[in-house]
């Protein structure tokens, strides 16, 4: 495994000036052999820096992520995230799924970094490359203490997941919306049982995430839904559609945005390898779809946009409307705004 990359190597950071992310002699490799974890092994690092800067070129409408794993063992065969298992030289496919880099100090550099001088309170969002909730957190209890954190430092910050195990942290969840501004969506990007157990085998099922959102929902925390992804040809028929929004609006979600499947270096190959053993009559159509790049044709995604914003009205969801951040308790100023950006919906499976 190449941890080079990422560790502290004072060779190459006398070089290039790049600062290491965690120190080449603080890699921990642990396997349970628990049901819930067997097949999957634990790299345990200990980090140099959690809050990171989102890279320019980014479509993301966020400029700030916290992300305490690296891997997912929601092993979703669509995930865009799983190229950055290359950079350690670990596999994109299988090693994604059950290979887990563990941040295991997250919590007190999370703490660290917000009370930095030079930190000025800008959003946080999380869940945006892995996701936070998945199975390890049940052992490792990171997000707890990071939640903690943003809530003393009354940072405004957003959580997207497909995890359950947020509904373990909704005390300090609801702490921190007394004294900024939270969000929180989660991803259902469709409801048909057959399709969730073949593209996302490792996620809790659309009707246990909808719970999530109905939960939130009676707790005073508004929850918005991410669609996505909407699969092409697999998740796209208009009944699909209509169940899936229906499903969303009787969960007491307060949004609902669509995004259509999006297949970059890393996730494409691996997705098409999955489509071709259980969708090969579909193989010629996604490769002229997808002909041009990692995104399907505008007039794809308009189409299934204005079809679910249809529905959506329909069933009576009205768009996000984000509170204001909120000072800490005992502040004399309020925290200031992101860098005078309106909020938007988070984008981006």
């Amino acid at each position: 495994m190449r941890w080079d990359n990422l560790a502290d190597n004072p060779a190459k950071s006398a070089t290039s000036g790049e600062a290491a992310l965690f120190a080449a002699d603080a890699v921990t490799t642990r396997t349970f052999d628990t049901p819930e974890f067997r097949g999957i092994t634990f790299h345990e690092v200990r980090a140099r820096s959690i809050v990171n800067r989102v890279p320019g070129a980014s479509r993301m409408p966020f400029e700030w992520t916290v992300n305490p794993y690296r891997g997912c063992s929601h092993a979703c065969v669509y995930c865009f995230a799983r190229k950055t298992h290359s950079y350690l030289d670990l596999d994109t496919g299988l090693g994604f799924d059950s290979q887990i880099v563990v941040k295991i100090n997250a919590p007190e550099l999370v703490r660290r970094e917000l009370a930095a001088g030079r930190w000025h309170g800008a959003h946080i969002a999380m869940g945006t490359n892995v996701d936070c909730y998945q199975r390890a957190e049940g052992r490792y209890r990171l997000m707890p203490g990071i939640l903690a954190a943003l809530r003393d430092h009354a940072n405004p910050f957003s959580i997207l997941t497909k995890g359950t195990l947020i509904l373990r942290d909704l005390e300090v969840l609801r702490q921190a919306a007394e004294v900024t501004e939270v969000g929180v969506s989660v991803s259902v990007g469709f409801v048909d049982p057959e399709l969730w157990r073949t593209v996302e085998p490792g996620t809790p099922s659309p009707e246990r995430r909808l719970d999530v959102v109905r939960a939130l929902s009676e707790h005073g925390i508004g929850c918005g839904v991410l669609m996505a992804p909407v699969i092409p040809f697999l998740g796209d028929r208009p009944e699909q559609l209509r169940a899936t929004v229906r499903a969303i609006a009787a969960a007491g979600a307060t949004s609902v945005t669509p995004l259509v499947l999006h297949l970059r270096p890393g996730a494409r190959e691996w997705f098409m390898e999955w489509l071709g053993r259980h969708h090969p009559e579909l193989v010629g159509r996604y490769e002229r779809l997808y002909a041009d790049g990692a995104y399907a044709p505008t007039w794809y995604q308009r189409r299934i946009t204005r079809h679910v914003h249809e529905l959506a009205a329909e069933y009576g969801i009205g768009p996000a409307h984000r509170g204001t951040p909120r000072a800490l308790p005992g502040r004399d100023e309020p925290q200031p705004p992101l860098d005078g950006a309106e909020p938007t919906q988070l984008t981006l499976l």
